[in-house]
């Protein structure tokens, strides 16, 4: 392990991959930091020449909190390497193997908040382009996207696909005009790529599987193969089938899977805030998980299932969003079979704070003095 990578003090590695590895690394006046170090046998002039405008570019990502900030790099050292905002916690992978799929409710909330975070990166003008669940890291402020400004080594074709190690989670989210070879891309590639990191989180498997690369490759590019949706909760199928469709124009553009999450939690009478607020609780860094059965969740659950129940689902996510009455916050509009369920099955009561006593809480909570300082 290497002492010092630039001017930052390593202090741990954090992982590895076919790309290089990553270490936690401290600043000269001790700011935690990642810092990817790129493999040795991945570089060519022309891609360090890459490697070094696709991190100008990474500076221009501004205006949100759902992309790990570019702080330096190196492209031209004897290992090119990167300094990216540490984020504490763990990836939506191992969160998914480790605790299985996610409930409804939480990966819509997942979907919403970084498909707000891509509209950032497309508005100035940049794509990920290597989108997966291990470049999703869920901290304690909720889903961030990492890896970012690596763009430069996400476009080799033999290589990296046929490199042990790294090609299985890459393919796995590649979309077809990429597997095709295709090395001019647009916004819809990331698009596709978030609807595999999406199937993964609600369902726990990618569109496409196989032992080896190359088969892997040839089901994305079949347009005759349609993605496996096994698993999905019904609600979600349309968003995720679009947004996985073999034509890059045929998916919606990812300020259009925000809003259809929003639409479909304004009508379930959950806020955004809530809905991220209960992501974070199951799988933040800190504070202890939440089961999928915990009362916020099934709640929702039980929303969700008289959505289905009464066929309104496709309408929810395709159409725009329900009109939502002056007052609801307060008190959420019931979707149609919900009140007969709740003549069957009577939910707990839930007495609810006011907001501002709500609010109040949590800011003494997040701001409380502590003893370590």
């Amino acid at each position: 392990m290497p002492e010092r990578i630039g001017r930052y003090t390593v202090a741990r590695k954090l992982g590895s991959g076919g790309m290089g590895e990553v270490f936690l690394a401290y600043s000269p006046a001790g700011d935690p930091v990642a810092v990817k170090l790129i493999r040795a046998d991945r570089l060519d002039p022309v891609t360090r020449a890459r490697f070094e405008k696709e991190a100008r570019a990474a500076r221009k990502v501004v205006g949100t909190n759902r992309v790990a900030r570019f702080l330096d790099a190196d492209p031209y050292a004897d290992r090119p390497w990167m300094a990216m905002e540490y984020v504490a916690g763990r990836t939506l992978l191992d969160a998914v193997d480790g605790g299985g799929p996610l409930p409804a409710v939480h990966t819509v909330s997942l979907a919403a908040l970084l498909a707000e975070g891509l509209g950032v990166v497309h508005g100035a003008g940049l794509l990920h382009r290597d989108l997966k669940p291990q470049n999703v890291i869920l901290g304690a402020y909720g889903p961030v996207i990492i890896d970012f400004g690596l763009a430069a080594f996400a476009d080799a074709r033999e290589e990296s696909l046929s490199h042990s190690g790294m090609i299985i989670g890459t393919v796995r989210c590649m979309p077809p005009e990429q597997a095709a070879g295709n090395p001019h891309v647009t916004e819809a590639a990331d698009v596709y790529a978030l609807g595999t990191v999406l199937l993964y989180a609600a369902a726990g498997h990618y569109p496409y599987d196989g032992t080896r690369w190359e088969a892997i490759v040839a089901q994305v590019s079949n347009p005759a193969q349609f993605p496996d949706l096994s698993g999905v909760p019904e609600p979600l199928l349309p968003l995720l089938a679009s947004m996985l469709a073999q034509e890059p124009e045929d998916r919606p553009t990812v300020e259009q899977v925000a809003e259809a999450c929003t639409g479909l939690m304004t009508v379930l009478g959950v806020t955004p805030v809530s809905a991220r607020q209960a992501l974070i609780a199951r799988t933040g860094a800190s504070g202890p998980g939440t089961s999928a059965a915990d009362p916020f969740t099934a709640d929702v659950e039980d929303r969700l299932r008289a959505y289905v129940e009464a066929g309104l689902p496709s309408a929810t996510l395709d159409g725009p969003p329900a009109a939502v009455g002056e007052g609801s916050a307060a008190e959420p509009t019931e979707p149609p079979g919900a009140a007969e369920a709740d003549a069957v099955t009577p939910r707990p009561s839930r007495p609810r704070a006011p907001a501002s006593q709500r609010i109040a809480e949590e800011l003494r909570l997040a701001y409380a003095l502590q003893s370590a300082l």
